[in-house]
C-alpha cells in the first residue's frame, strides 16, 4: 500500500496511556511519523519504540515553541506536515481524506478539521461538535503563533476545510485534567491581560483564530466577571441541547464550560488585584495535552 506523503508529529509529555492509540491510527499509513517528546518520566519512549515511529526530543518551553521546533528542526521529509495531540485518532475516513487529497497536489496550504470530542465514551455532538482545528499543514509555509496557551497553527496560503472527523478520547485519568486545566486556566488569564495591552484589533471575518479572538474582546471582556460563564455554561448546556446527551455531557460542561471560566476569571481578578503578587506558579510543562 503506497503511504500518504505526510509526516505526522505527535507532542508527547508522559502519554504512555495514550500514545498508543495515536501511533496506531497513523503508523503504517503516514510515510513518516514522528514523536516529539518532553523527557517523560513515565513509559512514552519505550512505548513509542515498539512502533514504526522516530522519536525526538526537546525541552518543554510552550506548545509554540514545540510546534515551530517540528516544522524548522526535525528534518522531515514529506511536504506536508500532521500536527496529533497524543489523546488524538486519525480516523479511517479522515486517513483515506487526506491520502486522496493530496495526491492531487492541492494548492491551498492548510486543512482544517473536525475535531469529535469523546467524553467517558461517548461522542458530545451537541455544544461542543464541530471544533474546526488547522492540523494538515504545508512544511514550508506553516509557522505556530507565540501565544501561552490556545495557540494555532498560521500558513501563508489559503485554507480549506475537510469533511471526516479527527477523533479526541482521553484515555488519562479525571484527575490528570483537572490538573491540566488549572494550569490552563492561569495562563488563559494572563494571555487575555496580555492581549488587552497589545491593543489587538481582530477581525470576526478573519480566519477561525481571528475571529474567536474577536469574540472574545468585542463580547466576552466585556461580560462581568464571574457571571460570564454562566452565561457560556447555559448556552453550552441547555440553548444547544447537550443536556439530552445524558451524564457524560453533563459532567463535561459543568466541567469545561462553567468550572474552567470561573477558575479563568479568578486569575484575571487575581492578576489585576493589588494583592495579586502570590508566589511563582508552575510551569505549562505538566499541562502537555
Amino acid at each position: 500500500m503506497t503511504k500518504a506523503p505526510v509526516a505526522v508529529v505527535i507532542l508527547t509529555k508522559d502519554e504512555e496511556a495514550n500514545l498508543p492509540g495515536a501511533l496506531e491510527s497513523v503508523c503504517g499509513w503516514a510515510s513518516e511519523v514522528w514523536v516529539l517528546d518532553s523527557f517523560s518520566a513515565d513509559k512514552t519512549v519505550e512505548v513509542a519504540s515498539k512502533y514504526p515511529c522516530r522519536v525526538a526530543k526537546k525541552e518543554f518551553v510552550s506548545f509554540p515553541d514545540q510546534r515551530n521546533h517540528a516544522l524548522r528542526e526535525l528534518p522531515i521529509e514529506a511536504e506536508w506536515v500532521l500536527f496529533l495531540d497524543a489523546d488524538e485518532r486519525v480516523s479511517p475516513g479522515l486517513r483515506e481524506e487526506i491520502s486522496s487529497l493530496l495526491a492531487m497536489s492541492p494548492v491551498e496550504d492548510g486543512f482544517y478539521m473536525k475535531r469529535r470530542f469523546y467524553w467517558m465514551g461517548r461522542w458530545l455532538r451537541r455544544g461542543y461538535y464541530p471544533v474546526w482545528l488547522l492540523r494538515l499543514c504545508r512544511k514550508g509555509a506553516s509557522r505556530c503563533e507565540a501565544r501561552s496557551v490556545n495557540e494555532h497553527i498560521v500558513v501563508d496560503g489559503t485554507t480549506e476545510l475537510l469533511n471526516e472527523d479527527l477523533y479526541h478520547e482521553d484515555a488519562k485519568p479525571l484527575e490528570v485534567w483537572l490538573e491540566k486545566h488549572q494550569t490552563y486556566a492561569r495562563l488563559e488569564a494572563e494571555e487575555m491581560l496580555a492581549a488587552s495591552r497589545r491593543r489587538e484589533n481582530p477581525s470576526f471575518w478573519g480566519a477561525q483564530a481571528e475571529r474567536k479572538r474577536w469574540i472574545r474582546l468585542k463580547v466576552w471582556d466585556r461580560l462581568p466577571l464571574f457571571v460570564r460563564p454562566f452565561f457560556y455554561f447555559t448556552y453550552r448546556y441547555f440553548l444547544t441541547g447537550a443536556f439530552v446527551e445524558g451524564t457524560p455531557a453533563l459532567c463535561y460542561h459543568s466541567l469545561q464550560a462553567l468550572w474552567y471560566p470561573i477558575l479563568i476569571d479568578y486569575h484575571v481578578m487575581r492578576l489585576r488585584s493589588p494583592w495579586s503578587r502570590t508566589a511563582p506558579q508552575k510551569t505549562p510543562e505538566t499541562a502537555l495535552r
